[in-house]
């Protein structure tokens, strides 16, 4: 009968929604410790773990450390979550602004600092899904986590890379304003397994691709850059590559430091 045929019907395909759903509800139990806990429709689902070895150990012991030092907890938390970036920000600019007096090739490298930023996280997001590393408070469900929940992956860090990307950018032109940079990423880096976010190889991964893509993108751009940046030079676009007017028939100024790859500059005469 028609009528008979089409309950059978809704009842079978609401048994098969309910089975799913119960399914999904176990799976999120497992990863998160706490029963019953459904991941919503679209979430990714890790398949790995930092919770193990020398990794997980690491991670505890700066865990522990979070849980004895409460006062922290807020000014990290803020540091890690917002403020470590924006300073890091703030540094690329104040890199750029400085390199103008020192010629076309420190503000090539200036420029490409941050332009290497931005391609290093687009670079790092492909990774991140394909290692889908459980972020660790859905690994280690008893841990501290100050962090808010995301639905991103562990592995790498983008504030790492980010990190990782405007330090090696900064120090290929000025190597003060890379050890400024240096203390501020690094204390990004701790603060992102402070704050429970990432396990300790999630940042040194970060890290390390962050740096790579700035570095070997820098060999591959340097020289077309630095001619682009000589050209704009000439052009009423010369403040953003130049300090001062450029003196007539004078020829382009090629003495710039490249104090990460090829050390500070030789002095003018």
């Amino acid at each position: 009968r028609p009528a008979e045929l089409g309950r059978a019907i809704g009842q079978a395909r609401q048994q098969r929604e309910d089975s799913a759903m119960a399914l999904s509800a176990a799976f999120s139990a497992a990863l998160s410790g706490h029963p019953l806990i459904s991941l919503p429709p679209g979430t990714p689902v890790p398949h790995s773990s930092g919770a193990h070895g020398l990794d997980k150990t690491w991670f505890l012991d700066v865990n522990q450390f979070a849980r004895s030092t409460g006062w922290l907890h807020t000014p990290m938390l803020d540091y890690a979550s917002t403020y470590g970036v924006v300073i890091l920000g703030l540094l690329l600019v104040l890199g750029w602004w400085l390199a103008r007096g020192q010629g076309p090739r420190a503000v090539a490298a200036a420029l490409w600092a941050g332009a290497g930023t931005l391609i290093a996280v687009g670079v790092a997001q492909p990774i991140n899904h394909a290692v889908a590393e459980a972020r660790p408070w859905e690994s280690l469900p008893k841990a501290l986590i100050l962090a808010g929940h995301t639905g991103d992956f562990s592995f790498p860090s983008d504030h790492a890379v980010v990190a990782g990307a405007v330090i090696a950018g900064i120090f290929l032109y000025n190597r003060h304003l890379g050890i400024v940079a240096a203390v501020f990423g690094l204390l990004l880096l701790f603060g992102r397994v402070y704050i429970g976010a990432h396990y300790p190889q999630d940042v040194a991964g970060g890290l390390a691709i962050g740096a790579a893509v700035v570095l070997i993108g820098y060999l591959i751009v340097r020289i077309p850059l630095r001619m682009a940046v000589e050209w704009l030079a000439g052009t009423p676009l010369r403040p953003l590559v130049a300090t001062g007017p450029q003196a007539a028939g004078a020829a382009p100024d090629t003495h710039a430091s490249e104090a990460f790859l090829g050390g500070p500059a030789a002095p003018r005469r």
